[in-house]
């Protein structure tokens, strides 16, 4: 059994970004910034109390008699609480003979078109563990993309407004900087064993790599773009992050009505209407706060029974990020024609492509992952290179299309079609439904991301197990943690 280093590393950044926020708030108590200390502590609070209604979700507390464990949560305790009940399960493993274990077939990786399947025997400390790392892998998420990125955004600004570093700030934007690219690292790896439940993936040191440096340049990228362009336009920040959050926000929503799907009722079963629709609006801020950032792994999709698109669209990945691309230079591009000589101390022009060729930078780390790195490339029937060249011409077929060139002129656009001459062959109309459906086409990769696996433990370990975001308790399905 594995030792619980990511449920140790969680913790401690979680711990550490309270700590050193606790005491820049109080930094700027003493220096009268009770703007910078309401909105420092806004951005620590909130996650934290986010991170403990999680933990207490999927571990079914409030269904069990636990009050201290409850009270701990209240206190904002419960990560530490847990982590060392992790770290207790993991000592005890091998000192007690299991009375109960499950039995689990994993297939290994296809080698020669073949692959074959392997038996192995699940105690019931592993599958304790394995729910207190699925947990830990959701928080991280919470904690990074809902707390740990707007902190970061807001100390960067505060740095910029005042032109200085002080060791408080700085030591409180590294972590909260880790604690980003660990939380992205973490729901890329957790897409990918969940994706290929059925296979033993083994996620190799070059992919973890790859993701780091991947999700580094991405999201280190994107928040100098924002604080740069809120330094100098302060009022106009508003609608481009509120028109961000809300197109991520509105856009499963909106499928999910197009859809006609009745209203999903298997997040919890002891949770109504009310409670479910909350659960989903949580899902789907998280979902946004993501995207404001960084790509998501997780495409949610409501009106599937797991709550998540199981295809990874390639088409959608690269409109993505030619967008971002895009937003990214234009913002940068009103930086520079409005910014005042408050920034003369530095280059303006190199930091300009600095910034663009980072970002670029984060898109090449991206491809050499799931062209090389990815642990389950070999399943791949069609690579991601293939995916994104397609869509190229795709988009490249559709702007030659609508170009002047090929608009019909004079005359003929006053004359009316023969009946002989305008038959539209059915090649054409074959392409244009292609064209218009690009978003439902099929893809080779499919990240399933909501179906943790849990193992078959009698009684008091099944109150223990909760495997998806919705805690629901599945039997005999095997999952690589």
């Amino acid at each position: 059994m594995r030792l619980p280093s990511s449920i140790f590393v969680s913790v401690s950044l979680f711990t550490a970004e309270t700590t050193a926020a606790l005491y820049l708030s109080s930094t700027y108590r003493s220096a009268g910034d009770q703007i910078w200390q309401g909105l420092t502590l806004l951005f620590t609070l909130v996650p934290s109390v986010l991170v403990q209604l999680t933990l207490t979700f999927i571990h079914r507390d409030l269904s069990r008699d636990r009050p201290l464990i409850l009270l701990l949560h209240i206190l904002q305790l419960g990560p530490i609480v847990r982590c060392l009940e992790a770290f207790c399960i993991y000592g005890s493993v091998g000192r007690v003979e299991e009375p109960y274990v499950s039995i689990t077939r994993k297939k290994q990786m296809p080698r020669g078109g073949q692959s074959e399947e392997v038996e192995r025997q699940v105690g019931q400390a592993e599958g304790k563990l394995f729910t207190h790392r699925a947990a830990f892998a959701r928080t991280s998420v919470i904690q990074a993309f809902l707390g740990s990125a707007p902190q970061l955004t807001l100390q960067l600004y505060i740095c910029v407004l005042q032109q200085g570093v002080s060791i408080g700030r700085g030591t409180l934007m590294v972590i909260s900087l880790l604690s980003i690219v660990y939380g992205a690292l973490r729901c890329n790896i957790l897409a990918i064993k969940i994706k290929y439940d059925d296979y033993e993936v083994d996620v190799r040191p070059m992919a973890y790599l790859c993701i780091f440096l991947w999700r580094s340049f991405e999201i280190a990228t994107r928040v100098v773009v924002l604080v740069l362009f809120s330094s100098v336009l302060q009022l106009w920040i508003l609608p481009v992050v509120l028109l961000n959050f809300l197109v991520f926000f509105l856009y499963p929503w909106i499928l999910f009505w197009q859809s006609h799907s009745p209203f999903p009722e298997n997040i919890e079963k002891t949770l109504t209407r009310v409670g479910t629709t909350i659960v989903l609006c949580l899902l789907t801020f998280l979902y946004a706060g993501i995207n404001m950032f960084c790509w998501s792994a997780v495409q949610v999709k409501l009106n599937d029974p797991d709550l998540i698109n199981k295809s990874q669209n390639w088409y959608r990945m690269a409109v993505y990020y030619m967008l971002r691309f895009v937003e990214n230079a234009s913002l940068l591009l009103l930086w520079y024609i409005y910014k005042t000589d408050f920034y003369n101390f530095i280059c303006a022009p190199l930091l300009v492509l600095q910034l663009l060729v980072a970002y670029a930078i984060a898109i090449f780390f991206m491809l050499v992952f799931y062209q090389f790195c990815h642990p389950c490339r070999r399943l791949f029937s069609s690579s991601m290179t293939q995916g994104l060249w397609d869509c190229s011409s795709l988009l490249c077929l559709m702007c030659s299309s609508t170009s002047p060139q090929n608009r019909p002129m004079g005359k003929a656009v006053l004359e009316p079609p023969s009946p002989s001459t305008h038959k539209e062959p059915p090649g054409d109309r074959a392409h244009d439904t292609a064209s218009d459906t690009t978003d439902d086409m099929p893809n080779d990769t499919t990240y399933d991301m909501l179906n943790d696996t849990v193992y078959d433990i009698p009684t008091e370990t099944e109150d223990n197990i909760a495997g998806g975001i919705n805690g629901d308790i599945g039997h005999n399905v095997s999952c690589n943690a």
